[in-house]
């Protein structure tokens, strides 16, 4: 069970999602959670305040997946090829749309809100996907100058991502949690680390 804090952090991505930035006020987390007014702010003094606490929210939730993820692999006798690697990003993504479709709008939104925050910009920008991993990918599949494919991978799986929730692919109906959804997905991870290793 969350916390108070966590529960107000929650909030304020569902809000975040839901309704846009502007939505995001104390007296809004209050009715979310049905909470006396002013119990928010007890917690949060500021807007920047909750505001951080969704962003930090939101980069905790990345690292714990990332960890579990981490723990599957390593329990994983099989060794890694393009294929393999494809269709296990693929699942990742999908398991994202399916799971954390609010985390994904909202930290779309915060990131926009904060490009030139100094302090919350990185941490969004970097919370929902690994450029370390995706280098030690490219360095185990052999590939020449695994940095900048990493870079470029994080890249296209960002874009991937914003196109299934929101951009042109959201209008084809392919639901997340399908074989659908995981096939495109491994189509167009495939094409690109094919480009990489060849």
């Amino acid at each position: 069970m969350p916390d108070r804090r966590e529960q107000i952090a929650d909030a304020a991505i569902r809000i975040i999602a839901c309704e846009g930035m502007r939505a995001l006020t104390h007296r809004a987390v209050d009715r979310e959670l049905d909470l006396p007014g002013g119990s928010t702010s007890y917690y949060f003094r500021t807007r920047r305040a909750l505001t951080e606490s969704a962003v930090h929210r939101l980069a905790e939730r990345s690292r714990r997946e990332f960890e579990e993820m981490h723990e599957f692999e390593k329990t994983t006798a099989s060794p890694i090829t393009l294929s393999t690697a494809a269709e296990g990003i693929a699942r990742f993504l999908d398991r994202l749309l399916l799971n954390r479709r609010d985390d994904l709008v909202a930290r779309h939104a915060l990131t926009v809100e904060l490009s030139g925050d100094a302090e919350l910009h990185p941490l969004l920008a970097s919370c929902l996907f690994s450029r370390a991993r995706a280098t030690e990918l490219f360095a185990t599949l052999g590939v020449p100058d695994p940095d900048t494919a990493g870079a470029d991978l994080v890249s296209v799986l960002e874009g991937l991502v914003f196109d299934r929730f929101v951009g042109a692919r959201s209008l084809d109906g392919i639901e997340p949690g399908t074989e659908a959804s995981v096939w495109q997905l491994t189509r167009a991870v495939t094409s690109y680390l094919r480009g990489v290793a060849a």
